[in-house]
């Protein structure tokens, strides 16, 4: 059935057809003794219908003359409500079109031919009035009905737009979205890595067990960043199905100990009820806040991550004291950090606050709105 309706809508002349065949078998009212022939030629003048959706004003021109023609001879006079029908369809077809000018002036050329009409021939059957009146209301409704069929064209056209543009926005929201977790994954667990692979360099002559849990760090998280690549490059080549489960506040221990450095953690409160899209937006805040710290502190700099579930909002707050060793060698910075924190936390209508401690390090506090 939907093959079928597809196969219509590409040949749309085959909706015609049941048109053409009222015009075909609409009862005829011919009058005289001419051959049957000669009586049915008005008929040919319909044949421009034919052409009305390719060439709405040619065959709207055409029906016309041809109405005329009809109106001015004897014998096909009479065959009134083949041609009035004929004249109201192509009048339909230019409203709907939006050619109103020209439609006006089809309907003016209408209303001439009826009032020929009436004046040669309405005298006879006693009622001309009646004969002008009374088929005006067939061209108001094929008016109406144009104005009607393309009002609702326009909205159909309106609607599709719209759900394009849609499309699209939720296309580039979801790329935004990406950049970001890509952001997130590679910023941390690279900084991890450099740092991490720079600590065993120095480390490798005065302890070498240290070293190796350096590297097992290195591989630990090298192991993880490369699970959450795959995971985002699932998403982009099979979309919304092929998510797998997000990182979510349960994780934060393991993301803090990642990190190399001294760095203690606080949550207090019941994560239980907080949606999974705002346990992510949280942990991204932290993973990114603990990122700067990676970053820019002093290797002996100590940090502290407390997390704490007070409905209706979740309080986020990451510090690093200022530390006394040498500052660790400068890490290339993409500059969408600070940028990506502030998009999550408003995504929850919430404030984002960051900025140097007065007795040195730093401070990341956010807070996102998660209940009503």
């Amino acid at each position: 059935m939907e093959r079928f309706v597809k196969w219509v809508r590409r040949h749309r002349w085959t909706v015609d057809l049941p048109l053409y065949a009222v015009f075909v078998f609409l009862a005829p009212n011919w009058v005289g003794s001419g051959p049957y022939a000669v009586r049915a030629i008005p008929m040919l003048f319909l044949l421009p219908l034919l052409l009305r959706r390719r060439f709405p004003r040619t065959a709207a021109v055409l029906i016309i003359a041809g109405a005329a023609v009809v109106y001015l001879d004897d014998v096909w006079a009479y065959d009134r409500g083949r041609t009035e029908l004929a004249m109201a369809v192509v009048l339909f077809n230019l409203v709907k079109l939006g050619q109103r000018r020209f439609a006006a002036l089809i309907a003016f050329a209408i209303v001439v031919l009826d009032v020929q009409w009436v004046a040669l021939y309405a005298p006879e059957t006693g009622y001309p009035t009646l004969a002008l009146v009374g088929i005006l209301p067939l061209h108001v409704a094929a008016w109406t009905l144009g104005e009607f069929f393309r009002a609702k064209e326009q909205l159909t056209a309106e609607e599709e737009k719209r759900d394009e543009a849609q499309a699209r926005a939720a296309v580039a929201e979801e790329r935004t979205r990406i950049a970001r977790e890509l952001h997130d994954v590679l910023a941390h667990s690279m900084s991890v890595i450099v740092l991490n692979a720079e600590g065993a360099k120095l480390a490798r002559h005065r302890d070498p067990e240290a070293v190796d849990r350096t590297l097992d760090t290195i591989v630990h998280t090298g192991r993880d960043a490369l699970g959450e690549l795959r995971r985002l490059l699932e998403v982009l080549h099979a979309g919304q199905a092929a998510r797998s489960p997000q990182p979510t506040l349960a994780e934060l221990r393991e993301l803090v100990g990642q990190s190399g450095r001294d760095v203690t953690l606080d949550v207090t409160g019941d994560p239980g009820a907080l949606p999974a899209s705002a346990a992510l937006q949280a942990y991204r805040i932290v993973q990114e806040a603990l990122t700067n710290m990676i970053k820019h502190a002093p290797a002996d700099a100590t940090g502290r991550v407390g997390v704490a579930f007070e409905p209706p909002e979740v309080r986020i707050e990451v510090t690093n004291t200022g530390g006394h060793a040498p500052p660790a060698p400068a890490l290339p910075s993409s500059g969408r950090g600070l940028a990506g924190m502030r998009q999550r936390v408003e995504m929850y209508h919430g404030e984002l606050t960051t900025g140097p401690l007065p007795g040195g390090g730093y401070r990341v506090s956010a807070s996102l709105v998660v209940g009503p």
